[in-house]
């Protein structure tokens, strides 16, 4: 039987056609899910693979709601958060005893915090695990210490944002900054008619060169091709636990991945530090042939 294309938003059908049109695929009970798994597993059965992916599209949907106030399509966010999805199946292993969608929430969160990043040009890709963490959780840790109004923060609020989320001031209000310059700059500046300036008369330009940027977005291509050129030397279970806790905006601990594999929590501490290391070597590496491929033409 030939396997239905996945339904996809478009501009004619809209948010609400699509999910009802995914919540006409069947959820899977443990049963099914396992075998399903294990036909793809051993046999590269496809079907089975349309399956798993097709059974979950409401949780990526579910998954990529949270995501709708960074201003970009819902239609893309879900698309991606379906990337993710696909990943997870590719490489899902039903005999770790656990459940698809446990597995899979990791990879179609990634993959829609991936999107995003990309796409917001002005968020820096190559900041920190820290700054990224600040870029989707400062809206959050605003709202709870009500913090809600636009413009800049007091002092006593960004230290507490930067103490809770284990960043900078600077990065605080620089963000804080950042993530407000959706607002309209029509915008007056005070309610009263005697002061009719603008937010846009008081902006300047304190932007690099494009020369400048051209030479920060090569670097930051650089280092995220090492990292990506050093991962590959890691075996499934390293990146996952290597990415798992090192990458991701919330960081899994190490009790959730012994329950995932089976193993002790301190062999998952050894996995994790024998898999940052290995990075590590391979990132040196693939900067020394990079330097020195650059002393060689200089």
């Amino acid at each position: 039987m030939a396997r239905a294309a996945l339904p996809v938003i478009s501009a004619d059908s809209g948010l609400s056609r699509y999910l009802d049109e995914i919540r006409r695929f069947p959820m899977l009970d443990p049963d099914e899910e396992f075998m399903l798994a294990k036909s793809w597993q051993e046999k590269g059965d496809r079907d089975a693979a349309h399956q798993l992916v097709t059974s979950h599209l409401r949780l990526v949907a579910k998954i990529a709601m949270g995501y709708r106030g960074y201003g970009l399509p819902i239609g893309e966010v879900i698309s991606e958060g379906n990337v993710g999805l696909m990943q997870a199946v590719k490489r899902f292993d039903p005999d770790k005893g656990f459940r698809l969608a446990t597995y899979a929430m990791w990879w179609i969160r990634a993959a829609i915090q991936e999107y995003i990043l990309r796409s917001w040009s002005l968020v820096k890709m190559g900041t920190t695990a820290n700054q990224k963490k600040l870029f989707f959780n400062l809206r959050k840790a605003k709202s709870q210490i009500s913090a809600l109004d636009d413009g800049d923060l007091r002092p006593d609020q960004v230290a507490s944002i930067a103490k809770k989320l284990g960043v900078t001031e600077e990065d605080v209000v620089s963000m804080n900054r950042r993530l407000s310059g959706d607002a309209s700059l029509n915008s007056p500046l005070r309610g009263d008619e005697a002061d009719s300036s603008e937010w846009q008369d008081w902006l300047v330009d304190e932007s690099a060169s494009q020369e400048s940027v051209l030479a920060e977005s090569e670097e930051m291509d650089n280092r995220r091709g090492a990292l990506k050129q050093a991962m590959n030397v890691l075996n499934d279970r390293e990146r996952r636990i290597f990415e798992a806790r090192k990458l991701a905006e919330e960081p899994i601990t190490l009790e959730e991945l012994s329950t995932e594999f089976g193993v002790s929590r301190e062999r998952v501490r050894q996995i994790e530090v024998r898999a940052f290391e290995k990075v590590q070597q391979a990132v040196r590496a693939s900067v020394a042939r990079l330097e020195a491929g650059h002393a060689a033409l200089a």
